[in-house]
């Protein structure tokens, strides 16, 4: 007789485990759902709490709804309006409001810049997703080139290159960095990989990330973990 037979897990662990496996799978279920809805709740009251106390005190009740109704008509009737002439001279003339006012000027100018890369023609700039050693030597952070500029200031001669860094979980929030050009590492990996890789906390990384052909020198390979 085999005395060597590991002892069957008790009534008890087994339970446990069988419980446990149900709670990381409902995890999994249930996490990215409410996320969805906490987003998309979040977004529907800010894009409808612009205009909706505007009907409410003229209708003196609340309508759900009806501000985010009337904010995407808004803009599809500035979008009408910019695309003939005499729309787009009173939109030309508003706007010189806009950039001759001390304080208004600089957020208007950089919200302008900042819509127009994502959607105008500049639409690329944030699709270039990169890596760069940041925070220190051996660290490395994934991030999306915003803009070259060159640099002249004391020790610092030479091109530079701007950094948007997103936060985990939030992507769409984050900081800006300043890399010397030869030290960004340019990535064949698209936008939404990175934006997963990020919201996932690092679990949805890439098997590999390579460099495009078309950067300097080759960017360090990363393997998911």
């Amino acid at each position: 007789m085999d005395t060597n037979i590991p002892p069957s897990p008790s009534i008890g662990r087994l339970i446990l485990d069988t419980v446990r496996r149900m709670f990381v799978s409902g995890v999994l279920v249930i996490v990215p759902v409410i996320a969805t809805v906490v987003i998309l709740n979040f977004l529907f009251h800010t894009v409808d709490g612009i205009l909706s106390p505007v009907f409410e005190r003229f209708l003196g009740y609340s309508i759900p709804g009806m501000g985010l109704v009337a904010t995407l008509l808004l803009i599809l009737l500035a979008g009408a309006l910019a695309r003939n002439v005499i729309g787009s001279r009173l939109f030309s003339i508003g706007e010189l409001l806009f950039v001759r006012t001390p304080l208004v000027r600089t957020v208007y100018s950089a919200a302008k810049q900042l819509v127009e890369a994502v959607t105008g023609s500049q639409r690329k700039v944030f699709q270039r997703a990169v890596l760069v050693e940041y925070p220190r030597k051996g660290i490395y952070a994934i991030g999306f080139a915003a803009a070259e500029t060159d640099v002249r200031s004391g020790p610092l001669n030479g091109k530079m290159v701007s950094i948007f860094v997103p936060s985990t979980p939030t992507p769409v929030t984050g900081f800006v960095i300043m890399v010397p050009a030869d030290e960004v590492y340019e990535l064949d990996i698209s936008t939404e990989d990175v934006i997963k890789m990020l919201v996932s906390g690092g679990i949805a990384t890439p098997a590999e990330l390579r460099r495009l052909p078309t950067t300097g020198k080759p960017a360090p390979e990363a393997e998911a973990t």
